[in-house]
């Protein structure tokens, strides 16, 4: 069975669970490595689903006609 996608919130708060386990240092070696590993995918999925709420935004100031600011 597939793992249920995450919402963005949902892996945030997972993302800020792992880093507190992390930063406890109690866990054992394969647990600690696979909760890393858990994160970067975390911060992965974070990184697309704000790439894609901001490619949102600027279709819609550009469909209302407003100005977009570059970096």
């Amino acid at each position: 069975m597939a793992a249920k996608k995450l919402t963005f919130e949902e892996s945030m708060a997972r993302l800020e669970e792992i880093v507190n386990a992390l930063e406890q240092n109690d866990a054992p070696l394969d647990q600690t490595v696979a909760m890393f590993e858990e994160g970067l995918k975390l911060v992965k999925s974070c990184d697309a689903s704000l790439k894609q709420f901001e490619n949102k935004v600027n279709e819609i100031v550009k469909e209302n006609g407003g100005e977009q600011d570059h970096e």
